[in-house]
């Protein structure tokens, strides 16, 4: 009896083999091999070799790509080797440098591909990569792969693909100590102790899942910099990491303390204007280009939050940008400058800061730097309005900066699809050269004609093993890859992807996936921000709902001056009987949302100060809507959870409990979320929360009560 049982587990076992065990460490790159015959024998028709035209690391790590991925995809071993003369299988290389891609490529097609980009191409028996440079072959490699791992055709194959931002780089909050600053994933992969000589494996997987999404650079020190950093053993250190990320065509950038003359030179001052602070940089900048020869350049916070910066000494943003892109200027450098700032000086709307004190220097800039913007006026908040910079600077190139890392957003334990706000942001119309000035056209440089394009995201890595935490946190680092190199991509269509990249090619648990990714974000608004409100979460930490916060350094680090709570209403008046930020925006612009009665209302409390009683348009008031939309939003993370148990069969147990685990926290400070909020406001309003809803399972002073001194991700004091 007992060995038929075990023979009938071992069975049951072995019938299951098909989905095996994983921790997501492979992230999307699970390289599989293709289930169906008749298809991978298709496949084979074209791919049973690899000639590779040309040399040097980046071109070796794209043979290496190809050979490892198609022999996995294939299931059997498809060699690389030097272009021969023959036209079957792979042939990759570098147009203008290889005579069989010059016999194969048409002009008409050179002409076509750009920088970076590349050209695709099967024929009867061979499929081309062909690229101008060698990074467009090992996005192409990588490009080929992942139409192999969706399973779609490569018939009729002739895709162009060009890059339509420059840079696109991740920011990493890392310190050297390796604690990361809004970073829920665990500590920095970076383990400066041990650097130069060990070299870490995830370093190198890193590398190659940046490439994989068309990632070309790193910030791998926080903007909150340390001048330690300058120093000669740590810059060796920096150097080690570059020969890691070189061939894999990635740049290295260090963020750059602006009073590092005086920390590590000795000097009294860090005037951009002293004569002898700016030979002191450009000095370290050729100590670094010694170092690291493609090093990419600074990312450069100041005069903001206890930052030092130009300010100090009387000096503009662009005298002090311009000194650091002086240095860099003569190796090819860039300079990040970040438009992050607020004066020591409380602004009567934090909101207007960066615009008033960036827009006059439009112009000012060396052609070098570009002013790096988050997406909104205040700070990453789950929704916020486009900056007003965006248009509003033609002559300096803008660069966006996207939180990938939830800060905001339910940190490392909430499910949110961050691609629905990237391209909420990115089609959003400026209206700075009439209708369809979208902030993806300022980026990309098509508005304006900026030269020089960025953009930048908050990275979510940590050294968990499945990098970002929260599984579903792999999905937001894919699509910044995917939008920086394309911000006009449809969420819908990087959620699929990944989800199929990812998990499984079943239709069903697929469509499932991306319509959890897809909902989510709105979801998440709903029980933590909705109709416009922001900045009111939890101080220091910013874990969990925090409406009460009210004594800080400054007000506008509180939570009650952004929602201006009062027995009248709920929000911050921005028109022109406020503070009047709307006036920083377009005309076009300013019409949307000026009338109370008009603005949409994901904007409502964010530019207008609302009765409680006022009705909307959906002829709920103020008070019903604002508690319908806490409550949807909480009981939509109930249908997510729904939703993952009905693909539970098509997802391996490992990482199908670990999203389980993670939506069980998620709904609960849903709850918590919905519950906090409107007992907090109630108290203003007087109203009680409509009959059917559920109503708070605990006192506003309980709520209040609660203290997490450790959350995870908070900002180290020094």
């Amino acid at each position: 009896m007992i060995r038929f049982f075990l023979i009938f587990f071992l069975l049951l076992s072995f019938g299951n083999s098909t989905i095996r065990a994983e921790d997501g460490y492979r992230l999307w790159l699970r390289y599989e091999k293709i289930e169906n015959a008749a298809l991978r024998q298709a496949y084979l028709g074209r791919l049973s070799q690899i000639f590779m035209d040309g040399e040097g690391p980046i071109l070796k790590t794209a043979a290496e790509e190809l050979e490892a991925g198609l022999g996995t995809l294939l299931g059997k071993p498809i060699p690389a080797t030097r272009v021969s003369g023959g036209t079957g299988g792979v042939i990759a290389g570098i147009l203008g440098r290889s005579d069989v891609l010059g016999r194969l490529v048409s002009d008409e097609d050179a002409r076509k591909i750009t920088a970076e980009g590349f050209l695709l191409m099967s024929g009867p028996e061979h499929l081309i990569i062909a690229a101008k440079d060698a990074r467009g072959v090992l996005y192409g490699a990588f490009h080929l792969m992942r139409l192999l791992q969706l399973r779609l055709p490569l018939d009729g194959l002739h895709i162009i693909e060009n890059p339509k931002v420059k840079l696109r780089v991740l920011n990493h909050w890392d310190n050297l100590d390796r604690t990361v600053e809004r970073g829920y994933a665990g500590f920095s992969i970076w383990n400066w102790h041990e650097l130069p000589e060990y070299i870490g494996q995830q370093y190198i997987d890193y590398a190659r899942a940046n490439a994989s999404i068309g990632i070309n650079g790193a910030v791998v020190t926080n903007v909150n910099a340390n001048a330690l950093v300058f120093r000669p053993d740590y810059l060796e250190k920096a150097a080690a990491l570059a020969d890691v990320f070189r061939p894999y065509g990635i740049r290295i950038y260090l963020t750059a303390r602006f009073s590092s003359p005086i920390e590590l030179g000795g000097l009294p001052t860090a005037d951009p204007l002293d004569p002898q602070v700016r030979q002191w940089w450009k000095n370290k900048a050729d100590e670094i280009y010694r170092l690291i020869p493609d090093f990419g350049g600074f990312l450069v916070k100041a005069n903001s939050e206890g930052q030092p910066g130009p300010r100090e000494y009387g000096r503009s943003h662009a005298e002090g940008a311009n000194m650091l892109a002086d240095a860099l200027a003569p190796h090819g450098g860039v300079l990040m400058w970040r438009a992050f700032v607020y004066s020591e000086e409380e602004p009567e709307d934090r909101a207007k800061q960066a615009y008033n004190e960036f827009v006059p220097l439009d112009g000012q800039f060396r052609e070098n730097v570009l002013i790096q913007v988050k997406n909104g006026p205040i700070d990453f908040q789950p929704r916020e309005p486009v900056h007003p910079l965006f248009g509003a600077m033609p002559q300096t190139p803008l660069m966006m900066e996207f939180q990938i890392t939830k800060e905001y957003l339910g940190q490392g334990t909430h499910l949110v699809g961050l691609a629905k706000m990237y391209g909420e942001v990115l089609q959003t119309d400026t209206y700075a050269r009439g209708k369809g000035s979208s902030v993806a056209k300022v980026v990309d440089g098509t508005l304006h004609g900026y030269q020089i394009t960025g953009m930048a995201g908050v990275a979510n890595i940590g050294t968990a093993r499945n990098w970002t935490g929260h599984l579903f946190g792999q999905a937001d680092w894919y699509a910044f890859g995917r939008l920086a190199w394309n911000p006009y991509l449809p969420a819908e269509t990087i959620f699929k992807e990944w989800a199929e990249l990812t998990f499984t090619h079943n239709p069903e648990a697929v469509a499932t996936i991306t319509d959890m990714l897809s909902s989510s974000y709105e979801t998440c608004v709903n029980y933590m921000t909705p109709l416009g409100l922001h900045h009111i979460m939890a101080a220091g930490h910013h874990y969990g709902p925090g409406p009460w916060v009210s004594k800080m350094p400054r007000a506008d680090w509180t939570s009650v001056y952004y929602h201006r709570a009062d027995e009248e209403g709920l929000g911050f008046d921005r028109t022109e009987t406020g503070s009047n930020a709307l006036e920083q925006y377009t005309p076009d612009f300013r019409r949307q949302y000026a009338d109370m009665d008009k603005c949409p209302h994901k904007f409502l409390l964010w530019f207008h100060h609302v009765p409680w009683g006022h009705v909307l348009s959906t002829g709920r008031t103020l008070w019903e809507e604002l508690c319908l939309h806490y409550h949807q939003g909480a009981a939509e993370v109930g249908r997510l959870k729904k939703k993952w148990e009905s693909i539970k069969e098509f997802i391996d147990k490992e990482r199908y409990r670990q999203v389980s685990m993670h939506l069980e926290i998620q709904e609960k400070e849903a709850r918590w979320w919905r519950d906090a909020c409107l007992s907090y406001f109630r108290a203003f309003s007087e109203m009680e929360i409509p009959s059917g809803l559920e109503q708070p399972g605990h006192t506003l002073e309980y709520y209040r009560s609660l203290a997490y001194p450790y959350a995870p991700g908070i900002r180290p004091r020094w």
